[in-house]
């Protein structure tokens, strides 16, 4: 079994998991959006043991979940018995507190995860996939740093403190709600050109 739920720090797995998302739109090629990922969903950690149906957690006896936390159905409005997904009780229970994460409410807010992604996917048509040229640049440690033949940039902090962001004319997207022009936070991403 997993630790405590308390033990999860779901702000930080948030700022991680936008980060991530501009890394992988950034590279070149085909990508690949899991059920969720566009909302900012957390898994459901805490699913009732009477709901459980994974085969890992069948076949293991009960000792472990298997995926179901990561099966609940998406919540596409605040209300709803199964927000928005059907008429009727979704098949794994959603979280109260997604209600405020559904499809609905993110459509409005700049700063949302699905708004996050939806700019992120039209920059990536503006800049294209088909360049495979990719070039790695040193921006020390704990960063992660590329140039595409396109122009873009794409910077990722993994550190526990700002770094300077490399030379560049704009910024073109971040992760995180920094405004900074010349650093960038730790767990978060930003393209730049």
């Amino acid at each position: 079994m997993t630790g405590p739920v308390e033990d999860l720090d779901v702000d930080a797995g948030l700022d991680r998991a936008r980060a991530a998302a501009l890394l992988l739109l950034g590279l070149p090629g085909s990508a690949y959006i899991y059920q969720g990922e566009e909302l900012g969903l957390p898994e459901v950690w805490d699913l009732p043991f009477e709901v459980l149906d994974d085969p890992v957690w069948l076949r293991s006896g009960h000792t472990r979940k298997g995926r179901d936390g990561s099966r609940v159905p998406l919540p596409w409005t605040a209300e709803g018995p199964s927000l928005g997904f059907g008429d009727g009780p979704p098949w794994l229970p959603q979280p109260q507190e997604w209600s405020a994460l559904a499809a609905e409410v993110q459509a409005d807010d700049p700063g949302s995860c699905l708004e996050l992604y939806r700019q992120a996917l039209a920059l990536r048509r503006r800049w294209g996939t088909a360049d495979e040229e990719l070039t790695m640049l040193d921006a020390g440690d704990d960063v992660l740093a590329y140039r595409r033949g396109s122009g873009l940039i794409c910077v990722v902090n993994f550190g526990r403190a700002p770094v300077e962001l490399p030379e560049h004319d704009e910024v073109l997207l971040r992760s995180g709600t920094d405004t900074a022009t010349t650093a960038l936070a730790p767990d978060s991403a930003a393209w730049l050109r």
